[in-house]
């Protein structure tokens, strides 16, 4: 199996922090394009490099090993190290030095592990300073207006891409006014097109090119495409971003494991649909994890894909590829230990020492619901 293989389309969860033999097998066989990894998978420093070097040795062709590393509240790897500020705290300061430490920073971390791409930057914006709706974007945002998510997301995303990691701007068309949660239920955002223009779509457009990928999310636009999800539109995914936009880079769906997703369609119709809305992965968080069965169903699902729409996003994904910078050769709990002291100055810089100290997660407690 190579390039050619439908499971180069699936970016997967794992069930924990090793791989079990059957799960080995799984993946072996399906060769799936891409991993994602959660706090489930992380237990010390040395065993996450050890997980990632596992799962290249289980590919035939470099696999894409991703996380949600953005700052703040979502920061997988704090639960092994200093959570580095949110997107929030960087937005009060405006400094476009501070963020461009964070993203440099958040690379090589990154590579250190053996990732190569990063679930952010986050493009959505927070209106009126309102960090109240519950749309799962609370301090996960860069700016109020576009000049300040352009400012701020793009030295992010600059330095991240710098320091040898792929970016994805998140999440596409926008969760900026939608009034739920895609985790739970399928939010829908009654903005009509001139203003989706001006908003949300805006920094797409002009960071398009800068992009290494873009997320595509569950929200229901209905000055586009009532009803349906984005991530499953071809209205949306197809016809907007990579039509109207131009958009050239690598497209991945949210999780389709979220209640967005689940409670409207099955699973391998899901999985289906997703692709041929034109995205390049689809992935699969929770059902696909340690379950060989559940992966099988991803599996077949692709290869009853449109003929077009698989060879297209087979293409895509191996255009991708291609340009993935290699990990660090090895780990060191040097390095390691020396860059998790840059990531608290970073924080004490940008939140002051008192405020670092008191909004410092106790132990790493991890939050019971992992957004993303």
């Amino acid at each position: 199996m190579g390039a050619h293989s439908p499971g180069q389309l699936l970016l997967v969860g794992l069930p924990g922090p090793e791989l079990d033999a059957a799960t080995a097998a799984a993946l072996r066989r399906v060769q799936p394009g891409g991993y994602i990894l959660f706090t489930r998978n992380i237990s010390s420093p040395r065993q996450l490099r050890k997980l990632i070097d596992d799962l290249r040795e289980l590919s035939v062709i470099e696999p894409i090993i991703t996380i949600d590393q953005e700052g703040g509240r979502v920061s997988r790897l704090k639960v092994i190290g200093h959570e580095p500020p949110g997107a929030t705290e960087l937005r009060a300061r405006d400094d476009v030095a501070l963020v461009t430490r964070h993203g440099d920073l958040t690379g090589r971390l990154l590579r250190l592990y053996g990732f190569n791409l990063d679930l952010c930057p986050v493009l959505d914006f927070c209106l009126n300073n309102d960090e109240s709706v519950d749309n799962s974007l609370r301090g996960r945002c860069y700016g109020v207006d576009l000049n300040q998510v352009l400012r701020l997301a793009g030295a992010f995303n600059a330095a991240l891409r710098a320091a040898g990691i792929a970016s994805c701007g998140k999440h596409f068309p926008g969760y900026t006014r939608a009034r739920g949660d895609a985790h739970h239920e399928l939010p829908a955002i009654s903005a009509d097109r001139a203003s989706l223009d001006e908003l949300e779509l805006a920094p797409y457009r002009s960071m398009g090119p800068e992009l290494d990928s873009v997320m595509v999310c569950h929200g229901s636009f209905s000055a586009i495409d009532a009803g349906v999800p984005a991530s499953l539109s071809p209205k949306i995914v197809t016809d907007l971003l990579r039509g109207e936009l131009g958009y050239r880079g690598l497209v991945i769906t949210d999780d389709l494991d979220m209640g967005a997703i689940v409670n409207g369609f099955g699973f391998e119709e899901s999985v289906r649909l997703s692709i041929e809305a034109g995205n390049d992965l689809a992935m699969i968080r929770h059902r696909i994890q340690g379950s060989p069965e559940a992966l099988d169903r991803a599996m077949l699902a692709v290869e009853h894909v449109a003929a077009k729409a698989l060879e297209r996003a087979l293409a895509s994904v191996a255009e991708f590829k291609t340009r993935l910078a290699p990990p660090v050769p090895e780990f060191s709990e040097e390095t390691f230990r020396l860059l998790d002291d840059e990531v608290w100055r970073l924080r004490v810089d940008t939140m002051g020492d008192t405020a670092a100290r008191s909004r410092s997660p106790e132990g790493g407690k991890r939050s019971p619901v992992e957004v993303y």
